[in-house]
């Protein structure tokens, strides 16, 4: 599809921006909290997502999870091996919400999550006691409900866990105070806040993540480290900002300022797949999202919004990426919540 001039005027996003897109797509929502006051020893044992879904958000089909220190230390520690110590004012992020322990000092024989939780439903935020009696540890836990049934650049480039330490102590106080402020509202009485109180840990989400990438070492891929290379970022700010242009490789290559050839070897290294393949995969994420949130809206003009100028096209391009033609698709989503 040619570029319009409404297309073409668009402002590319930073950096910032753009992780912040990417997790809307994903409909990051409905926040639950949890508050911990923690003695040494201490330490508890996570249940699986699919339990922990079941108890803290039982219309989640998954749960992005994160822990701030608010006060004192603990150490998160995966199956897998990877560990993490936060202090006071780090954060750690569960982007799987895999099984963890977690404790202060690191050893202490942990207890099941599920003995220290009390029975849903919660008219207010849990609080937590747990421990020996020796130095506290106070913790504020969260969780996002996301949904992330199609393409997303960005979860697949995730680590298992990801810990964070503030740029400065004005990171780290505006950090607890956000996550602080959206616990202490979470509750019946400030249920017309929801969208805010969601927004509020999506943003310190926001804000650990462009942390984490800023921090990549040179070198590696993923969709994170994309956005450190000046030449991806840019691609991906113009595919991001203007998707239903009519993009080519070689149109993109003018844009950012290198040859077709290293333009298509960055992409493949550092993301997997060809520029054309990201755009058609993230096209697809953005007619899902219309296809799920309007149901009113045609076939034939969710295609012309993502740049096919032939509703066949784009129904031939839709079921190969998520097996089932647009309006069937559209169909079968519309009882999944957000």
């Amino acid at each position: 599809m040619p570029e319009t001039p409404d297309r073409a005027q668009q402002p590319l996003q930073p950096a910032t921006e753009l992780l912040a897109d990417v997790l809307r797509r994903i409909h990051l929502a409905s926040a639950v909290f949890l508050r911990g006051e923690f003695t040494e020893p201490w330490a508890f044992a996570s249940t699986d997502a699919a339990t922990l879904c079941a108890i803290v958000q039982p219309q989640a089909r998954r749960l992005v999870l994160f822990h701030v220190a608010v006060e004192g230390s603990f150490t998160v520690s995966l199956g897998s091996g990877e560990t993490a110590t936060a202090v006071a004012g780090d954060a750690v992020v569960l982007p799987y919400c895999d099984v963890h322990t977690m404790g202060s000092p690191p050893g202490t024989p942990p207890v099941p999550i599920a003995s220290l939780l009390p029975a849903p439903p919660w008219p207010q935020v849990p609080l937590l006691r747990h421990g020996g009696g020796g130095a506290p540890t106070r913790i504020l836990c969260g969780y996002l409900h996301c949904n992330d049934l199609l393409f997303n650049p960005l979860l697949r480039a995730l680590p298992r866990l990801i810990h964070v330490r503030p740029a400065s102590e004005q990171a780290a106080q505006w950090r607890q105070a956000s996550l602080r402020y959206a616990a202490e509202q979470a509750e019946p009485a400030a249920a017309g806040l929801a969208p805010l109180l969601a927004r509020l840990p999506e943003l310190v989400l926001v804000d650990c993540l462009r942390q984490y990438a800023t921090e990549l070492p040179p070198g590696r891929s993923g969709w994170l480290s994309a956005l450190g290379d000046p030449v991806l970022a840019r691609a991906l700010m113009l595919l991001h900002a203007r998707p239903a242009d009519g993009w080519t490789v070689d149109g993109l290559a003018q844009k950012t300022a290198v040859s077709r050839s290293v333009l298509a070897n960055r992409f493949g290294q550092a993301l997997g797949v060809s520029p054309m393949r990201y755009l058609t995969q993230w096209r697809m994420q953005l007619a899902a999202d219309l296809l799920r949130a309007s149901p009113r809206l045609g076939v034939a003009e969710v295609a012309d919004r993502v740049g096919y100028e032939s509703e066949a096209a784009f129904s031939r391009a839709f079921k190969r990426c998520l097996g089932s033609a647009p309006a069937s698709w559209a169909k079968r989503v519309q009882d999944i919540p957000d």
